[in-house]
């Protein structure tokens, strides 16, 4: 009679313990980075949770993978080995990178392409796709495009999860104001949602601002989050994208590394206190460049905490300066 009790208490133990660590890992906080083929050094896995490689493309014959630097590839999911937690997608796409319009829209490319997806996590020991067609029905970056576009990339989602199954990840990249995708069509297949709240205007606006001021333009992230959940998305499933790089008006570059911000004398550092983020201006107060600091990620991490979000991304790694600073204030910030 003891044993059977000890055997019962056993198993209630076996549960509940089961049940924390399931509760625990749909709970926490992710921290992703988007991690280049040409980038020249390998990430810290304890910075990070999550790894999108970027990036794939989709081939010639519109029905499968091409990757950029598979040897790159490699040497990140070997970090695994030595960081279980770490999870690496392989992600498809990226501003220039064309032929979805026309995989999507034929069935045949469709599930050649999703079984060539699961080819490449299993080749690769990947936990997942991300899908980075920002622009389904338009033309943007000169690629192609078609009305039905929409309606087709929910039928990518679903051959996707059917191909790579229930127990690998599928997330997607977002524009800020969330048009383009039928959210609640794609919510049964995906995982998350990386919404890149940045590049979303140029100076004399902030390009990533998290909240609204006199210097925001189109948008901001708080109004990101918000277009998201009227479009259909959990806001459990959805992830802040946070930029490693600025704009600048010239003669500075348009796009400028963090590195490049600091080493600049001739403006005056300024903080917005409203939008929660920096900026360089000019002799005369004009926002000439806009950035991210570790003041403004982790103003973003607290938000993203406060409104229970899945977590932050950002763009990308080795896009942060000599000291990390950037990368060590994403992580710390999602810490609790």
């Amino acid at each position: 009679m003891k044993s059977i009790f000890q055997l019962i208490t056993l198993l209630c133990l076996s549960v509940m313990a089961s049940m924390m660590e399931s509760c625990s890992t749909k709970n926490e906080k992710i921290v992703l980075a988007y991690v280049t083929s040409h980038g020249a050094t390998l990430p810290d896995p304890d910075l990070v949770t999550h790894i999108n490689y970027a990036f794939a493309h989709v081939d010639s014959t519109f029905s499968k993978l091409k990757i950029d630097n598979e040897g790159r590839l490699s040497e990140i999911t070997a970090l695994k080995q030595k960081a279980p937690h770490l999870k690496v997608l392989l992600s498809v796409g990226g501003w220039e990178s064309g032929r979805f319009s026309e995989m999507a829209a034929n069935e045949q490319y469709r599930l050649s392409f999703a079984n060539d997806c699961r080819r490449a996590i299993e080749q690769f020991q990947l936990d997942g796709i991300d899908i980075d067609w920002e622009y389904p029905t338009s033309s943007a970056a000169g690629i192609s495009s078609s009305p039905d576009d929409t309606q087709n990339y929910t039928l990518l989602m679903r051959d996707l999860r059917k191909a790579i199954g229930p127990d690998k990840l599928l997330t997607l990249a977002s524009v800020y104001n969330g048009n383009y995708i039928d959210f609640k069509a794609i919510d049964p297949y995906i995982d998350f949602v990386n919404v890149m709240v940045y590049d979303i205007n140029r100076p004399p606006y902030h390009h990533a601002a998290l909240y609204r001021s006199p210097l925001v333009g189109d948008g901001c992230g708080e109004e990101a989050v918000e277009a998201h959940i009227q479009k259909g998305v959990p806001v459990e499933k959805l992830v802040l994208g946070i930029p490693f790089y600025g704009h600048a008006a010239a003669p500075l570059s348009d796009f400028i590394s963090y590195d490049a911000i600091m080493a600049q004398q001739d403006y005056k550092t300024c903080w917005d206190s409203i939008a929660k983020v920096p900026y360089l201006a000019d002799k005369d107060g004009k926002l000439v460049c806009s950035y991210e600091n570790p003041s403004s990620i982790t103003a973003k991490c607290a938000f993203v905490k406060q409104k229970g979000l899945k977590g932050i991304m950002y763009w990308e790694y080795n896009s942060d300066g000599k000291e990390g600073s950037l990368r060590k204030a994403a992580y710390e910030g999602m810490q609790e």
